[in-house]
């Protein structure tokens, strides 16, 4: 009797690579598991579903020869605190809120008169110190140069900022009345070039050129109506920005005109400056 060649009867199995294939899956399904429970901040649940994931491997490490699992403890992720702040920062902080606020009190002070005349108003806010003034006090009417009286008030104001770090923005405004002449075909020439004058003026009275920018708006950033003659004289107007940036809590509530009685304007500009007329520009 002939005998049989070895491996006659046998048949290569294909389809050992399902096995590995299998443990593959499975090691992959409980990493994105693990993936998964890391992006919650619940400590608990961390703890619950990583018991969980090695009571599964230690289940398939049992039912297979081949499979070693090796767990280690997942961290526990707690949410993170912010960072108070230092004495040293608190400090500084109501240091340059403390001269934030002595700043628009000096320039009350030295545009005192206007303040009281309602033609002023000097305001405290987040984001610094706000000074609007009516344009008719510095400009005559469809006219970009500053008069003697506006003059000797502006400098007054360039003496108190030109010894702060704060940026300053100058921004002119007109309100809805055309104008269209040989140097100002628009109201965005006249209301660039008032804004202009001003910064000119800081530059003179000691302000770095650095911190300064000029800006104009035309009729386009109105603050009242431009259908009554009061409306419109509320809109020509120029706005200094202090770009102070202090936080809201530590800025003062901003005084009332009534509330300022003291002036220390100089001697030769003592004289009430003009008053805005009905109509211009």
């Amino acid at each position: 009797m002939a005998r049989r060649r070895k491996g006659e009867d046998e048949h290569e199995n294909h389809e050992r690579w399902l096995v590995s294939y299998a443990d593959f899956i499975t090691l992959l399904f409980a990493f994105f598991v693990v993936m998964y429970s890391l992006s919650s901040l619940n400590e608990g649940k961390y703890r619950i579903m990583s018991d969980s994931v090695v009571s599964a491997f230690r289940n398939i490490a049992s039912n297979s020869e081949s499979a070693r699992i090796i767990s280690s403890p997942i961290p526990s992720i707690r949410p993170q605190v912010a960072p108070t702040p230092s004495d040293a920062t608190e400090a500084e902080r109501k240091s340059r809120a403390e001269r934030v606020k002595n700043m628009a009190e000096e320039i009350r002070k030295v545009l005192a008169p206007l303040v009281a005349d309602g033609q002023v108003r000097v305001t405290e806010g987040a984001f610094g110190i706000t000074v609007e003034i009516n344009a008719s006090v510095l400009f005559a009417p469809g006219e970009a140069q500053l008069g003697a009286d506006a003059v000797r008030a502006l400098r007054a104001v360039a003496e108190v900022v030109a010894g702060a770090e704060f940026p300053i923005t100058v921004e002119g405004h007109t309100d809805i009345t055309p104008i269209a002449t040989a140097m100002f075909p628009s109201n965005w020439e006249l209301s660039a070039v008032r804004a202009s004058s001003v910064v000119r003026l800081f530059v003179e009275g000691g302000v770095k050129p650095s911190r300064l920018t000029a800006a104009g708006y035309g009729d386009q950033r109105p603050v009242a109506d431009n259908l009554t003659p009061d409306g419109r004289a509320r809109n020509r107007r120029v706005t200094i920005l202090i770009e102070s940036r202090v936080p809201e809590a530590e800025v003062s509530k901003p005084v009332k005109a009534s509330g300022v009685t003291d002036s220390i304007l100089p001697a030769d500009a003592a004289t009430p400056l003009p008053q805005a007329p009905a109509e211009g520009r």
